[in-house]
């Protein structure tokens, strides 16, 4: 029988305000983690761990700016705290800032492909240590529809995306042998704050959930499940793989 439970794991979660992280922070808690959710704005930390507290799970905020890569190793220390060395991470932190090409500038660049592509890695590599001192780890990183496919207004945030996949596949080859596995999720479209521009827009929504292949778009709730399954003892041979979490958007 595969093994889904998380009891006796430590997680921390990244991008954990709102969106998809914060529905994964609290996936995790209720499969039996212990989650430490980390972002910049303390009083929705907050609220999120009163969340997961109220169905008897533990969970710790942590507010942070990821973006100072400089601040790192003690972002990591300091996420190590609450419950001890990490088992689990979900790299979910992320910008779009939706610049036409024409319009993108250095530092707009720079923004997003750290906070996208060398946050997840660099912020990574401070757990490995202790992962491979338990042989046995888990790296959730969060790639796109656009990681493969173009999007109007999408350039920098694409090349972003489309770097992550490349970057989960290499993680894997570096640490897999020391049973650190490191798979991507690909979300479609779901309602947070990074998709509000879609949301605002009926027409594009509907447009959109006709593209998929079940004929919605996607509901946090549908999360849960592939976010467990890729934390837990069941998903140990796998990894190296981008998963689209899409209803069979790219099906199509």
């Amino acid at each position: 029988m595969a093994d889904f439970s998380l009891t006796g794991k430590v997680a921390l979660v990244t991008g954990a305000t709102s969106g998809i992280g914060r529905r994964q922070a609290l996936a995790l808690a209720q499969a039996g983690a212990a989650v430490v959710l980390l972002g910049r704005r303390a009083a929705q930390l907050q609220e999120a761990v009163a969340e997961i507290e109220a169905v008897e799970a533990k969970a710790a905020a942590l507010s942070a700016d990821l973006s100072d890569r400089d601040q790192l190793p003690n972002i990591a220390e300091r996420a190590m705290v609450p419950f001890g060395s990490i088992d689990i991470l979900i790299n979910a932190a992320g910008v779009n800032l939706r610049q036409p090409a024409e319009e993108i500038t250095l530092e707009s660049w720079d923004t997003t492909l750290n906070l996208n592509l060398a946050v997840p890695f660099f912020l990574s590599r401070e757990f490995i240590p202790a992962m491979e001192k338990n042989s046995w780890g888990r790296i959730i990183n969060i790639a796109s529809l656009q990681s493969s496919r173009a999007f109007p207004n999408g350039l920098a945030y694409g090349a972003s995306k489309g770097g992550v996949s490349q970057l989960t596949r290499a993680m894997a080859e570096a640490w897999s042998r020391h049973g650190i596995t490191c798979n991507a999720i690909a979300p479609g479209f779901f309602p947070t704050e990074l998709t509000a521009p879609v949301y605002n827009d009926p027409d594009l929504l509907n447009k959109l959930a006709a593209q998929t292949a079940i004929g919605r778009n996607g509901e946090l709730s549908d999360v849960d499940g592939l976010t467990v399954f890729l934390a837990s003892p069941a998903s140990d041979y796998l990894t190296g793989q981008v998963i689209p979490l899409d209803g069979g958007f790219t099906a199509k």
